[in-house]
């Protein structure tokens, strides 16, 4: 009974053992179809387990090198691009002291530029109450945020006004009809142009950003 027992126990050993065996080996030709040639030995006699696992490890300490100087590569590109950033924001908000108001006015065209911080942020609206207290019609606006400054460009018309002058001496005016009297009074009007000051405007929007 002993004896039969210790020689099953040895056949499941060795049953055991060659499954590892074949495992291993599977394993081995599975890591060997994973490495490129060019690491693979140029040998005609058949690799051994270990032939393979040192080809596997020089492939992987390679691969880890290469991972390395990768990452190495993508930190020096972005720390390069954070300081080219904070160059470009230094440069610009050293050339332009905020807020920067600019007001170009030349025959009845009017040109607002505006420029300030993110932390100092200014309504639109009121920008456009202050030009249209003025004298001045909106044609068109254009906004921008470059690195933590706004930018705000408004391109707008001076307003004209027919100013007419009296016809008091029409005489029985209440007489004439409603057609001639307007005909009248555009024959007689001058056109003229509201008193906008491009340094009004541009000191009530200092005010306004400020």
């Amino acid at each position: 009974m002993k004896g039969a027992g210790d020689a099953a126990a040895k056949m499941e050993r060795k049953t055991v053992e060659k499954n590892r065996r074949m495992h291993m080996k599977r394993l081995c030709m599975k890591l060997a179809s994973l490495i490129p040639k060019e690491y693979a030995a140029n040998s005609k006699d058949m690799l051994s387990q270990q032939d393979h696992l040192d080809q596997a490890t020089s492939y992987i300490k390679d691969l880890r090198g290469r991972i390395e100087r990768m990452k190495q590569q993508r930190g020096d590109i972005r720390t390069s691009a954070e300081g080219t950033n904070k160059d470009v924001d230094s440069e610009m908000k050293t050339e332009f002291r905020l807020p920067v108001v600019e007001v170009r006015h030349r025959d009845q065209n009017l040109e607002v530029v505006l420029v300030s911080g993110l932390q100092k942020r200014f309504k639109f609206h009121e920008v456009i109450g202050v030009l249209e207290e003025e004298g001045a019609e909106v044609v068109n606006a254009n906004f921008s945020v470059v690195g933590e400054m706004i930018f705000l460009t408004i391109h707008s018309q001076v307003i004209t006004v027919s100013v007419l002058y009296s016809i008091n001496s029409i005489s029985k005016r209440e007489e004439l009809s409603n057609l001639q009297l307007l005909l009248c009074s555009l024959m007689q009007a001058v056109s003229s142009r509201l008193g906008l000051e491009a340094s009004r405007v541009s000191e009530r929007l200092k005010e306004l950003i400020r």
